[in-house]
């Protein structure tokens, strides 16, 4: 049996196996993740992540809707995050242009921790939520970043028939270890106290309520 990687529950059980590795599911946040033991090793997750970190045009896209989104409810110059991966200087000239400032963490290519340690009105997650080894505290960070009535944007491709797993090439890429549901979304919304909304099959929104001082992981929100 292995503890979720998300909510912490030992409700889980194998789902899916191939030749290279075994996925488990969670019986209650609904998260499938992949066994440990298959894990890439460092080198080679790099030489994929480089392969794969040149996608700058959705990037820019997603960042601009949710400033435009951010602007209509705050019309003070803002704040952001791109987070886990790193978009061209010309779109943060843009947004410095529109009269805001976008700070860029990448645990590879910018592993600056001190902006980690500062709170965003926007945070832009682009196709890294399906690389977190550990969810949990990917989770916690990100609402102990984000400013009271503040937005998340996160791009990941969501799993919308169970029973099509096996043929979904979204899975054959071993970067991929954490795989998410709508159910998924709906829990850790709910027991952060998170507004959600699903723009797409594959962008989630989700605004910090104002006034909200959640700095904590999901598993003590729940236990709370």
């Amino acid at each position: 049996m292995r503890r979720c990687p998300l909510c912490s529950s030992d409700k889980t059980g194998p789902f899916y196996q191939d030749r290279k590795r075994t996925i488990h599911r969670c019986k209650v946040c609904m998260l499938l993740f992949a066994d440990a033991s298959s894990y890439l090793p460092p080198d080679a997750e790099l030489s994929k992540y480089r392969a794969a970190n040149n996608k700058h045009k959705p990037m820019q896209q997603l960042i601009s809707s949710l400033v435009t989104q951010v602007e209509q409810l705050n019309p003070n110059p803002l704040l952001g995050l791109n987070f886990g991966r790193l978009v061209n200087s010309s779109t943060i000239e843009a947004l410095r242009q529109r009269g805001h400032h976008l700070l860029q963490y990448d645990p590879f290519f910018a592993a600056d921790h001190s902006l980690l340690k500062q709170q965003y009105d926007f945070i832009s997650c682009y196709k890294v939520f399906e690389h977190f080894r550990l969810p949990s505290k990917e989770w916690q960070l990100l609402c102990s970043i984000l400013k009271p009535g503040g937005w998340i944007a996160i791009n990941t491709q969501l799993i919308t028939e169970l029973n099509g797993f096996a043929k979904w090439h979204h899975k054959n890429n071993l970067t991929h270890v954490s795989f998410y549901q709508r159910a998924t979304f709906q829990y850790l919304a709910q027991h952060a106290g998170f507004r959600l909304l699903f723009a797409s099959n594959d962008l989630i929104l989700v605004q910090k309520p104002p006034g909200s001082g959640i700095t904590r992981d999901p598993s003590s929100l729940i236990s709370s």
